[in-house]
């Protein structure tokens, strides 16, 4: 009798902390979920603040140590990028972003895809619609996501 009373507390007890683990489990898949819709809401605004040469929105969406390796394969900083599109040299006046892959751990979410983008401007290849590839990562920063890192590269033309 008592090897049945502790056999059926036993299993009890393992189902309330199955229970518990899976409830924490479905709550912190609920969360991530939460993360990277959100991070996707984000990307559509840097988006549209490219289109709308925004740059005040822009800094809201960066983090202050954002950093971007570029098209032009330059590595700029926050500032750098900001002074860009306030001179009029960096300048998008087409682009449709993919977001293809959205993972979320915890506190970071990264997100990658492709671009298509007309460049204007003062831009070097102003006037020329060129496909991208970008990564970006996302930081819940002061109780807020913004953009801390970006990589972007042109796809090569395939001959």
């Amino acid at each position: 009798m008592r090897f049945f009373l502790g056999t059926m507390l036993l299993a009890s007890a393992t189902g309330v902390v199955g229970q518990f683990c899976c409830a924490q489990t479905t709550s912190s898949m609920r969360e991530e979920d939460k993360s990277s819709e959100e991070v996707r809401r984000l990307n559509t605004e840097e988006v549209q603040a490219f289109l709308q040469k925004d740059p005040k929105s822009m800094a809201r969406l960066w983090s202050d140590d954002f950093v971007v390796t570029n098209p032009l394969n330059k590595f700029v900083n926050k500032q750098q990028v900001l002074g860009m599109v306030a001179s009029g040299f960096l300048v998008i006046t087409s682009y449709d972003r993919q977001v293809e892959y959205v993972r979320s751990y915890g506190e970071m979410v990264i997100v990658a895809g492709s671009e298509t983008v007309v460049w204007g401007g003062k831009m070097p290849n102003a006037g020329k619609t060129e496909h991208l590839r970008f990564t970006g990562i996302w930081m819940k920063q002061n109780g807020r996501w913004q953009e801390v890192a970006r990589h972007a590269n042109i796809v090569p033309q395939q001959s």
